[in-house]
């Protein structure tokens, strides 16, 4: 980013939504070290410990992009910027929903919590995920056994709150490949020298590939 208040190129902008579909897929390929004793919470550290600082990052090039172009104006420019501040907003609802889940999780099996250091707060969602009914072979039963016992928790705790841990990290899982991906289109559609229809007629086609989900979610949940 400079101090230049001129339009930034469809190349700069393709590459601004690049970087955060890269910094956002980075999520899910982080790791954090887990203790045997907090085994089960290892599916779901990497993108928590992860999660905060992207946003972040994402957060501070949001602001030095609306430094740079003051105002944008072109169509490229808005639609870039629609579709970055979707994404950020959807990154940081998802994350809260995770620190939320292993918030309960921690809860669950007595562990305290300290939600500042988590970054961030949401409101629970209702669902329980008990009742899982599991098959085990005689050596998982005992992997398992090894694992809960190093946890201090009786193998049955322990195949729920891991449920609850896997579960957490299929979504947000879901959640960034969803955004990487749109990230993704929305680069190539602003490189595309025809692209500049952008809300022109009321046309969906122009806006951005993660406001349509979004909106997609809202009318799906009326």
């Amino acid at each position: 980013m400079t101090a230049d208040r001129s339009p930034m190129s469809r190349t700069d902008l393709a590459g601004l939504l690049t970087e955060a579909a890269q910094s956002v897929s980075g999520i899910l390929t982080a790791e954090y070290p887990t203790p045997a004793s907090r085994s089960y919470l290892h599916p779901v550290l990497g993108a928590l410990s992860a999660g905060p600082q992207v946003v972040g990052e994402l957060t501070e090039h949001l602001e030095e992009f609306m430094a740079a172009e003051l105002r944008p104006a072109t169509p490229a420019g808005l639609f870039a910027l629609a579709s970055y501040a979707s994404a950020l907003g959807w990154l940081t609802e998802s994350l809260a929903e995770l620190t939320t889940a292993v918030d309960q999780i921690c809860t669950h099996v007595g562990i305290p919590t300290d939600s500042g250091k988590l970054a961030f707060t949401a409101s629970e969602d209702g669902e329980e995920e008990d009742g899982f009914d599991f098959a085990f072979s005689a050596l998982e039963l005992a992997a398992i056994g090894t694992a809960a016992e190093a946890a201090g928790l009786p193998p049955g705790d322990y195949v729920g709150v891991l449920s609850r841990s896997l579960l957490a990290a299929s979504r947000i899982t879901d959640a960034c490949m969803e955004i990487s991906s749109g990230l993704l289109e929305d680069a190539a559609y602003v490189l595309d020298e025809t692209a500049d229809r952008i809300w022109t007629g009321g046309e969906p086609g122009g806006l951005p590939t993660l406001v349509r989900s979004l909106l997609a979610r809202m009318e799906d949940a009326e």
